[in-house]
């Protein structure tokens, strides 16, 4: 999924840019008014993060502007401005969500899942070694035979693979997992549903390429 972050501080451009590519999404950056409607229509990104307050120009007219030329692109102004009437505001120029700065990382991370679960923009086809992903139907295939997957296993290849060649926590698996598990999900049990996972999509389970371990630290996703 395409991220397009208009923000013209420097350090947050660098640590939001960080953040969301640990996560998987793909990131662009504009940092003007005129930047931003521009890049939204080159780029075509699946969301737009949207600061109010730019070097030239401002959020709110950004956001009319793109609104205008894609009413469903998904908008989700961040600000230092929390008060009322910005938030009226920016709900009244089209946004989809509104974050005032300063914003926990996961809290911001979950609201953009949540606007793109409701915008329902997923990708065609998502490739994972000989697997391919249709999320939008949330059939896996490989060799073009279907692969059954349960919603906990379903939802852990997905992570893996929009983590392709990077190292996938244990801690971030739980937090994929939390939602659809409905509580704590111990290392025992992450253990068991990556074996089960393994057995369904990697050519040889016992030396897997897909899902490789990486001791004490959780497992690295392949390509």
């Amino acid at each position: 999924m395409h991220i397009l972050l208009v923000e013209d501080d420097a350090l947050i451009v660098a640590s939001l840019t960080e953040l969301l590519r640990d996560e998987g999404y793909r990131v662009s950056v504009a940092d003007t008014q005129d930047g931003a409607v521009s890049a939204v229509a080159e780029l075509r990104p699946d969301l737009v993060l949207l600061d109010v307050t730019l070097k030239e120009g401002n959020g709110f007219a950004a956001c009319a502007a793109i609104k205008t030329g894609d009413p469903d692109l998904p908008v989700i102004f961040l600000t230092a401005s929390g008060d009322e009437p910005n938030t009226v505001a920016g709900f009244a120029m089209g946004a989809d969500d509104y974050v005032a700065k300063p914003f926990r990382p996961r809290e911001l991370l979950a609201r953009i899942a949540s606007v793109l679960r409701r915008a329902r923009r997923v990708p065609q086809a998502l490739a994972f070694g000989s697997l391919t992903i249709d999320p939008e139907r949330a059939v896996v295939t490989k060799g073009g035979q279907e692969v059954v997957l349960s919603a906990l296993e379903y939802r852990l290849l997905l992570l893996f693979a929009s983590h392709a060649g990077r190292l996938v926590t244990r801690e971030r698996m739980r937090e994929a997992l939390w939602e659809e598990a409905g509580a704590y999900v111990e290392d025992n049990t992450l253990t068991v549903y990556v074996k089960r996972l393994r057995d369904k999509i990697e050519d040889d389970p016992a030396h897997p390429q897909l899902i490789v371990t990486a001791r004490g630290l959780g497992y690295r996703a392949g390509r």
